[in-house]
């Protein structure tokens, strides 16, 4: 172990009936600002990734997932220089309401070979390879 903190954090890959994901970029004043990544955020202490997320897609974007919804697709570990990120990915083809950002994020939906073409954080490459995979 590296002796960095890790750092739990829950996304999904909110696929429409195009087949096309959401993004959302990342915005001005956050680490990472400007990169795109998929929707999530931190779980806390006493959660489960799947309820984190839900809680997360609903602050971060107004809408209403449950977690019967959530596919577990594939997860990252990548070490940054201050923590280390494990974020499980679920596939999410269902909610109620639609998108929109709540944070100061722009959103954007994706088809997915166009994923790759996105500045996205470290820790997303393998997700993108193994999203489009599985789509």
């Amino acid at each position: 172990m590296t002796g960095r903190p890790v750092v739990l954090v829950a996304a999904a890959a909110m696929i429409d009936t195009d087949g096309r994901v959401l993004v959302a970029k990342r915005p001005e004043g956050k680490s990472m600002a400007g990169l795109w990544e998929f929707p999530g955020g931190k779980v806390a202490d006493g959660e489960s990734p799947e309820t984190a997320l839900v809680r997360e897609l609903e602050e971060e974007l107004a809408i209403e997932a449950c977690e019967t919804c959530l596919y577990p697709l594939t997860f990252a570990s990548h070490a940054y220089e201050d923590f280390h990120l494990l974020m499980p990915l679920f596939a999410l083809r269902k909610w109620e309401g639609i998108p929109r950002p709540q944070e100061g994020q722009d959103l954007r939906w994706v088809f997915p070979n166009g994923l790759a073409a996105l500045d996205m954080p470290p820790a997303d490459a393998p997700l993108v390879q193994a999203l489009r995979d599985y789509l």
